[in-house]
C-alpha cells in the first residue's frame, strides 16, 4: 500500500479545560488523547475507517500540567488479519525551558487495538501486514501479544465474576 505510516506523532499545549480539580490533566482526558492518535495512526497504516478495540497494560506514570507540550507517539507494533496494534507513548515537557534540550518526561504508555472496518459491510477487513525485522522491533511485536493476552486473562475473570455474583 502506498503511503503506509508506521509511526505518528500529535503534540499541543495541555489546555486549561483539560485539567482536573487537583490542576493536572486528568486520565480521562489522556485516554482521550491516546484514542485520538490511535485512529489516526489505524487509517494512516491501514487506509481505512478503524475501530478501537482494546487498550491494554495502561499506565499513568506522571502528571501532565497546564501549558505542557504534550507528546503523543504511536507506533505499530504488530498486525493481525484485521487488526493493528499501537505503542502508546504520551510524554510531556514544559515548553518555556531554554537552558538547553528540554526534559521530557514520560508520563503514559499503553498498547491499543484497531481493526478496520469495510464501511460498506461493517465488518473487519484486512490490513497491510507488518513483519518485525530488527530485535527492537520483535522485542515489541512480543511485548503487544503478551499485554493482549494479559487482557485476555482478565476478561475472562471479569466475566466469571459478573455471571457468578
Amino acid at each position: 500500500m502506498k503511503g503506509q505510516q508506521r509511526e505518528l506523532n500529535l503534540r499541543f499545549l495541555a489546555q486549561p479545560t483539560d485539567v482536573n480539580y487537583g490542576g493536572k490533566v486528568h486520565g480521562g482526558m489522556v485516554m482521550k488523547w491516546i484514542d485520538q492518535a490511535g485512529y489516526a495512526a489505524a487509517v494512516g497504516w491501514s487506509g481505512k475507517y478503524s475501530v478501537t478495540v482494546a487498550v491494554g497494560g495502561i499506565r499513568f506514570v506522571a502528571p501532565i500540567r497546564i501549558s505542557d507540550l504534550v507528546t503523543v507517539h504511536t507506533k505499530l507494533i504488530h498486525t493481525g488479519t484485521s487488526s493493528m496494534h499501537f505503542a502508546v507513548d504520551v510524554k510531556a515537557r514544559d515548553p518555556g525551558l531554554d537552558d538547553g534540550e528540554p526534559e521530557e518526561r514520560l508520563c503514559t504508555h499503553c498498547v491499543i487495538v484497531f481493526v478496520a472496518m469495510d464501511q460498506v459491510e461493517g465488518k473487519p477487513t484486512p490490513v497491510p501486514s507488518w513483519t518485525p525485522v530488527t530485535e527492537d522491533d520483535k522485542r515489541l511485536a512480543e511485548y503487544a501479544l503478551k499485554v493482549m493476552e494479559l487482557s485476555k486473562g482478565i476478561e475472562a475473570t471479569v466475566e466469571r465474576y459478573v455471571h457468578e455474583g
